[in-house]
């Protein structure tokens, strides 16, 4: 077949490729789709393979165009009111086979060898139309800059540790930091077999994580990054240390100085009276202005929780998440909801501890949960699912001290769970969002925003003190 780009010619391709730009597949390829009987099944990327660059859908171990090591990918976006674009989901790339990786080192590994150079399409995603007539952003080739190669090295290196020590069953995308192991496969996981370990795993693929994404997305379209600060200087810094490891150095100079010593060594005017002032200390330490980002962290997705204890090591309050949604959270699965998504984030957590009248800065923790605690969690998120479907929110009504009726609700209590418990995450009473199933109660058609929170004994056994 006479292509209409060279094949030995990665400019060429990319230069074809970019002709995309601001069309749908229906506007460039129609002839050809409509000769094709297109049906509107299969996903974006198969029918821009088979439509517009002329070759049929694999799932080779090489590059899509190997004569130039180029691999194809197409990705969704989301655009915000501000008119920036957004990834709408992580990048996936090749399927992580566990029983070649323990073998394998990274410059010859079946990851590297696939994805070390990315052409990449982004379309602007639309669920009320057909794929073909989703609109074309966003294309040009990704090269790995050298230190976000470095971290994405270190990731793989983390997946590999993980699959040779049998605990392939226990991956998380809270493991590490730009390149993924996500779930890929259907409602059972489609398992794998792992090597040293009888257990069968999920079956999973690596991918570049939203935040990620979001990065390339900006410098794709030019996005202005003068609002993000970075933590790593150099190349050299990263190949001797760990991100974790830079960030936690930083602080260690700090532990048990009251804030007030921090704020006057570091020569730093803040209001600590201020509601967000703790937090603010946190990203000065870092050596970075409060109104910038930290760029390493909105690439890996990291959150940062401040929390105050109290002297008996307890935090003061439990640790909440964005408020979800409920006719959304029934529409969800356990492996693709927003909540497992939150429990498999990676967190750094700075603590800070009231002791008489001085608070000080105790330490400072990379983490993310565990697959047995995340699992442990999934029963609350079913109770929720299960209580959002039946319409059962409101056990009864009472009346407080002060003769006010109080909404007494069937949701998990702290006390029910070692680790999660819901509680509400809103302004007011007003502050609702809609029920997919009337209250069977009160006949409510909306009910105050809630959210999971974590157990405030949960974060200190698991989290400070282990």
């Amino acid at each position: 077949m006479n292509l209409p780009y060279n094949i030995n010619d990665k400019q060429s391709i990319i230069q074809y490729a970019k002709k995309l730009t601001n069309n749908t597949l229906r506007d460039i390829c129609h002839q050809e789709i409509e000769e094709h009987n297109y049906s509107g099944k299969g996903n974006f990327g198969q029918v821009l393979e088979k439509f517009y660059f002329k070759y049929n859908p694999n799932s080779d171990a090489e590059a899509d165009f190997p004569e130039v090591g180029l691999e194809l990918k197409s990705s969704p976006l989301k655009q915000l009111k501000n008119k920036d674009f957004r990834a709408k989901e992580r990048l996936v790339l090749n399927i992580i086979n566990y029983l070649e990786i323990v073998n394998q080192e990274f410059e010859d590994s079946s990851f590297w060898k696939k994805n070390a150079n990315l052409l990449l399409v982004f379309y602007l995603h639309n669920g009320d139309s057909e794929i073909i007539d989703y609109i074309i952003r966003l294309v040009d080739e990704w090269d790995f800059p050298t230190t976000d190669l470095e971290i994405i090295k270190q990731d793989w290196a983390k997946i590999k540790q993980k699959v040779v020590d049998g605990k392939a069953h226990e991956l998380s995308e809270g493991d590490t930091l730009y390149l993924g192991a996500c779930t890929k496969g259907g409602k059972g996981g489609n398992p794998r077999k792992q090597p040293n370990n009888e257990v069968y795993a999920k079956q999973r693929a690596y991918s570049l994580k939203t935040g990620y994404v979001n990065h390339i997305i900006a410098t794709f379209a030019g996005g202005n990054k003068k609002n993000y600060g970075k933590i790593i200087p150099s190349l050299e810094v990263v190949q001797k240390a760990s991100l974790e490891e830079i960030i936690i150095s930083k602080f260690k100079n700090y532990y048990g100085k009251t804030t007030d010593e921090i704020i006057d060594n570091l020569n730093l005017k803040i209001n600590m009276s201020a509601k967000s002032a703790r937090a603010s200390l946190t990203k000065l330490i870092f050596g970075i202005e409060m109104k910038s980002k930290i760029e390493e962290f909105e690439k890996a997705g990291i959150v940062i929780k401040t929390v105050l204890l109290k002297e008996n090591d307890l935090p003061k309050e439990n640790i909440s998440f964005p408020a979800f949604k409920f006719k959304a959270l029934l529409k969800e699965n356990w492996e693709q909801s927003d909540f497992k998504a939150i429990l498999e984030t990676k967190y750094l957590f700075v603590f800070y501890q009231n002791i008489g009248d001085r608070t000080e800065l105790k330490k400072v923790k990379f983490w993310n949960m565990s697959y047995s605690d995340i699992e442990e969690c999934k029963p609350v998120w079913d109770k929720m699912q299960k209580l959002i479907g039946n319409g059962e929110i409101i056990k009864e009504i009472k009346l407080n001290k002060k003769g006010k009726a109080v909404r007494i609700t069937h949701f998990p209590k702290q006390t029910e769970h070692r680790i999660s418990h819901i509680r509400p995450h809103a302004r007011n009473s007003n502050d609702v969002h809609p029920l997919p199933i009337f209250d069977k109660k009160i006949g409510a058609e909306a009910y105050m925003k809630h959210c999971f929170w974590l157990n405030n004994t949960y974060v200190r056994d698991e989290i400070y003190i282990k």
